[in-house]
């Protein structure tokens, strides 16, 4: 009988340290931070890519202003925020390429708000954007998709640097964070790094995630 009541009690000996892994595996999940203190209340990011492209089979649009506006705030001990304004300016299709048969119609994002939220994969942090939707229509008279809305969707995941106060988006991240955009069945490429600056109550102090 004794032996019964020492095996179960190892057993939820072994039980309450796992849970407690548990708990606090997940009790640590990145926050967003100013001068390395949680962020308190909300506040808004903004910055613009110092180029970003985005790549339909055959087709490479890349955007020279590629803007974003970002709500963060830290809910549960955990970073999350909304994406609430993309405008997306002077976009040109295969930009390299001396005579091209497609050009960018109009370009623009579109359900905002998008979702987003802070996540650790292999040790490093990253920002995932979700609910991306982005439709642009191509013009010209040889181009295969003229004038037909391609609506991009999905989700996006970029890897924060915390030194160049930086997110990376590019395939190496989107797969590591197990994310994809799509177009038509698809996927989508997408390259972009992306500068993160507060707006409001921590203007001027260095933004970090951890």
């Amino acid at each position: 009988m004794q032996s019964k009541q020492t095996a179960l009690a190892a057993v939820l000996a072994a039980l309450a340290v796992l849970f407690a892994a548990f708990a606090a595996s997940a009790s640590a999940a990145p926050q967003w931070k100013f001068e390395k203190e949680a962020l308190t209340g909300t506040e808004t990011v903004l910055g613009g890519a110092y180029e970003s492209a985005m790549t339909v089979p055959g087709l490479t649009t890349t955007c020279e202003n590629f803007l974003y506006k970002l709500a963060i705030v830290n809910k549960s001990g955990a970073g999350t925020g909304e994406l609430n304004e993309m405008p997306l300016y002077e976009c040109d299709v295969n930009p390299e390429e001396e005579e091209v048969a497609c050009e960018v119609g109009s370009i623009g994002a579109e359900g905002l708000p998008w979702k987003s939220h802070l996540s650790t994969f292999s040790s490093k942090n990253y920002v995932v954007i979700e609910e991306v939707e982005v439709g642009i229509v191509y013009t010209g008279e040889e181009c295969v998709l003229n004038e037909i809305l391609v609506t991009v969707t999905g989700s996006a995941g970029g890897v924060v640097n915390n030194e160049t106060e930086t997110a990376q988006f590019n395939s190496t991240t989107m797969g590591a964070s197990g994310t994809t955009l799509e177009a038509f069945g698809n996927e989508i490429e997408w390259n972009g790094l992306f500068p993160t600056e507060a707006f409001e109550w921590h203007r001027n102090q260095a933004i970090s995630v951890s």
